[in-house]
């Protein structure tokens, strides 16, 4: 099965070297499953000729907002409709749940209660899952063809699924300890409050669910069904 992965930013220059780019590391989460992977750097206008390229779709993370003015968003909006029409499956983490949600009619804000960074409890399917967060912009209104699965306090729209079509996550699976150092180290400071930083980094060595997660896009890809 072959995964496209449109990727809609770059990890930061500093950190590139040691953990690769974001399509790299939904490479390794996702490996030994029988996927081969194309990756499509949409943020920099390299679109895939056709949706029938792949056989399934994963939108990654962004620095940017959804709802800012970036030549690539129109394309990936349309992209997203697209694939979604044709029932070709499709994920979204982080940015790409977000966009995802505003292509198909959602809202996207920046949420007036803060960031969410670093090990942050959800309810997935009514259980209990352990990730990490990176974002203060957040889905404030789903499409009506999106379904809640997972939510806390903070976000209340942090997994959604389109019928069997779309499954998408706000907290990012794909970020190890090492990402979430780099991203306190060179995007948090003048970004998200000293007092979160420093939390983040006591949290540091506390297991989480990427794993998990992990298993629940393979079964999508592969049967279009989240558990």
């Amino acid at each position: 099965m072959k995964i496209g992965i449109l990727q809609t930013g770059h990890a930061p220059d500093e950190l590139r070297p040691v953990v690769g780019d974001f399509a790299q590391l939904f490479e390794r989460l996702l490996d030994g499953n029988g996927f081969d992977f194309a990756t499509y750097s949409v943020v920099d206008m390299q679109f895939p000729a056709s949706i029938t390229d792949c056989d399934g779709w994963l939108i990654t993370g962004s620095k940017h907002g959804a709802y800012e003015d970036h030549p690539f968003i129109p394309p990936l909006e349309s992209l997203i409709r697209e694939i979604y029409a044709a029932g070709i499956p499709l994920v979204g983490i982080c940015f790409g749940h977000q966009i995802i949600a505003q292509a198909l009619g959602g809202k996207v804000e920046k949420f007036a209660g803060g960031w969410a960074v670093g090990r942050t409890d959800y309810t997935l399917n009514g259980e209990k899952v352990t990730l990490n967060a990176w974002h203060q912009d957040q889905v404030t209104t789903r499409p009506d063809c999106a379904t809640v699965i997972g939510e806390n306090d903070f976000c209340a729209n942090a997994a959604l699924v389109y019928d069997n079509r779309i499954f998408t996550i706000q907290p990012h699976p794909e970020f190890d300890r090492a990402v979430i150092d780099g991203l306190v180290t060179y995007r948090g400071p003048g970004n998200v409050p000293d007092p979160q930083l420093a939390q983040v980094r006591e949290n540091l060595e506390k297991p989480v669910d990427s794993q998990r997660i992990a298993a629940q896009i393979v079964q999508f890809f592969k049967t279009r069904k989240v558990a």
